[in-house]
């Protein structure tokens, strides 16, 4: 039985496109994996870079509004908001909350290194949180 997640965050930018890749190939075809957001802008680089590092490529994936998915068909919506606000679904979905902290930069004072490791560590978050959540819908991690 294929499960339907959807990883949901306001810009659909880094941690939710992170989350959608990692999920994509940690759990394979045995999970439909989405990502949205309440305000969609596009894929941040250093998104598409930690990724790379891993060996996964999100550069194809574009920011999504949550207005193009059908909520009723999830199983399970994990929102990766931490300080700002996140969306809301209506509905009984099932859901998680995972408070990880925006990698994207707003101070321009910190260096293009800086950057990078912040997406580093949130991916690593991301991935440590899919490992966990594997076992819970009791589905072997992938590699």
């Amino acid at each position: 039985m294929t499960r339907r997640i959807l990883f949901l965050c306001v810009a659909n930018s880094a941690r939710s496109q992170m989350a959608e890749g990692l999920a994509r190939d940690l759990l394979g075809d045995r999970v439909d994996v989405l990502s949205a957001g309440s305000q969609p802008t596009k894929v941040n680089p250093y998104a598409i870079e930690a990724m790379r590092e891993v060996g996964i490529d999100i550069s194809g994936h574009r920011s999504k509004s949550v207005d193009e998915i059908d909520t009723a068909r999830l199983d399970l919506v994990v929102t990766l908001c931490a300080d700002e606000v996140c969306p809301v679904l209506p509905g009984g979905t099932r859901r998680l909350h995972w408070p990880i902290p925006d990698p994207a930069p707003t101070d321009p004072a910190l260096s293009p290194e800086e950057c990078r490791q912040r997406f580093r560590s949130a991916r690593d978050q991301i991935r440590a949180r899919l490992d966990i959540l594997a076992t819970l819908l009791d589905l072997p991690a992938g590699p």
